[in-house]
C-alpha cells in the first residue's frame, strides 16, 4: 500500500539554519502523533534537546522564558528576529508542544523565511495528525502544509528540509485525491526526497523514507501497477534489495536513530527470505526504548512478527 510511503511521519530534528550548526538534525516527530500527550518537567526537556542537538543558549533560554510566562507561547512581538523565533519554535517542538508550536508559527504565514515556512508546514500536519483534531481541520491543515512547504522552496531550493517537507505533505495530500493522484504524485515525492539527500547527505531520515518509497514499490499490488502503467509511459519501480540498501544507508547516518527504520530492516529482510538477519533486526525493534505510541505500535508489531517466525 503507497501510504506506508508516508505513514511514518516524523523524523530527527532538523535545523540547517546557518545561524545554528549543532541543530542539524530532526527528532522522530514526523513519525511522532502522541507528542502533544508528552509534557516533561523542564530538565527532562533540555536533557532530550541536547541528545537531539537543539542547543539554546543561556541569554536564548532566558528571554524565551520570560516571553513565555508573559504570552504563554502563543504571541510573538515584532522586535523578535527570526532566529529568536526559530530557536522558540525548536524548544517547543522538543518538549512535544505541538498546539503551541503552531500558534506560535502560523503568525508567521507570511514570512519569506523558509526556515520558518518548512517548521510551519511541519507543525501543521503534526496538529494534523492529533486525535483531537476532527476530520475537517485536518483536510484544511493537510492542505495548508503543503502550501507553507510549497512557499518554502519558492524562497529557498537549497533548502533540504524544504524539500523533505514538500515530499511528505503531498503525499498526504494524496491520501485525499485518490490512488491514481497518489500514484501520480510518487516521482515528485521522490526526487524531492533525492534532492534532500544531496544537499544533507547526513539526513538520515529522509534516507529512511526513500527507503519506504522502495518498499511501498516493491510490494504494489497488481491493480495498483496497472494504475501506474495508465499514468506513465515507464511506470516507477523498485526492489526489496534497493529498499534495504536505503535502510542500512539511514542507520549508517545515524545508528539507532528511529524504530521504525530498525522495524523495515526486518520487514525487508523478511521479504528476501533471510530470516536470520530479520530475526536480528526485528528483536532491535522490539527492544527499542519506547518513548511514544508510534515506538509502541514498532514493539508490537516486531514482536508478532518474531513470533510468526
Amino acid at each position: 500500500d503507497l501510504s506506508c510511503i508516508y505513514y511514518a511521519t516524523t523524523v530527527k530534528k532538523e535545523n540547517n539554519h546557518p545561524l545554528k550548526p549543532a541543530a542539524q538534525k530532526e527528532q522522530h516527530a514526523v513519525f511522532r502523533n502522541d507528542a502533544d500527550s508528552r509534557k516533561p518537567p523542564l530538565p527532562e526537556v533540555l536533557r532530550k534537546n541536547l541528545q537531539r542537538g537543539v542547543v539554546l543558549s543561556t541569554g536564548s533560554f532566558l528571554v524565551y522564558e520570560a516571553h513565555k510566562l508573559i504570552s504563554g507561547f502563543a504571541e510573538v512581538h515584532a522586535s523578535f528576529k527570526v532566529e529568536d523565533v526559530i530557536e522558540q519554535a525548536d524548544y517547543l517542538y522538543g518538549s512535544g508542544e505541538t498546539e503551541k508550536l503552531y500558534r506560535l508559527l502560523v503568525q508567521h504565514k507570511n514570512s519569506d523565511d523558509a526556515e520558518l515556512l518548512w517548521r510551519l508546514a511541519r507543525s501543521s500536519r503534526d496538529l494534523a495528525q492529533l486525535g483531537s483534531t476532527s476530520a475537517e481541520e485536518k483536510k484544511k491543515l493537510t492542505y495548508d502544509s503543503l502550501e507553507y512547504a510549497k512557499k518554502a522552496l519558492e524562497k529557498n531550493e537549497s533548502n533540504f528540509a524544504a524539500h523533505k517537507w514538500y515530499g511528505i505533505c503531498l503525499s498526504d495530500v494524496g491520501d485525499y485525491e485518490g490512488i491514481k493522484t497518489k500514484i501520480g504524485n510518487a516521482i515528485i515525492i521522490k526526487e524531492h526526497f533525492q534532492r534532500a539527500v544531496e544537499l544533507n547527505p547526513k539526513d538520515a531520515t529522509t534516507i529512511h523514507l526513500i527507503g519506504i518509497w522502495c518498499y511501498s514499490f516493491a510490494e504494489m499490488p497488481w491493480y495498483q501497477r496497472k494504475i501506474a502503467a495508465t499514468l506513465f509511459a515507464t511506470p516507477p519501480t523498485s526492489t526489496f534489495q534497493e529498499a534495504l540498501r536505503y535502510f542500512h544507508m539511514a542507520e549508517e547516518a545515524d545508528p539507532n536513530f528511529y524504530s521504525k527504520n530498525l522495524l523495515f530492516l526486518g520487514k525487508t529482510y523478511l521479504k528476501l527470505n533471510n530470516k536470520k538477519m530479520a530475526l536480528l533486526w526485528l528483536s532491535k525493534a522490539k527492544e527499542y526504548p519506547a518513548q511514544t505510541e508510534e515506538d509502541k505500535q514498532v514493539q508490537k508489531e516486531a514482536l508478532e512478527l518474531l513470533n510468526s517466525i
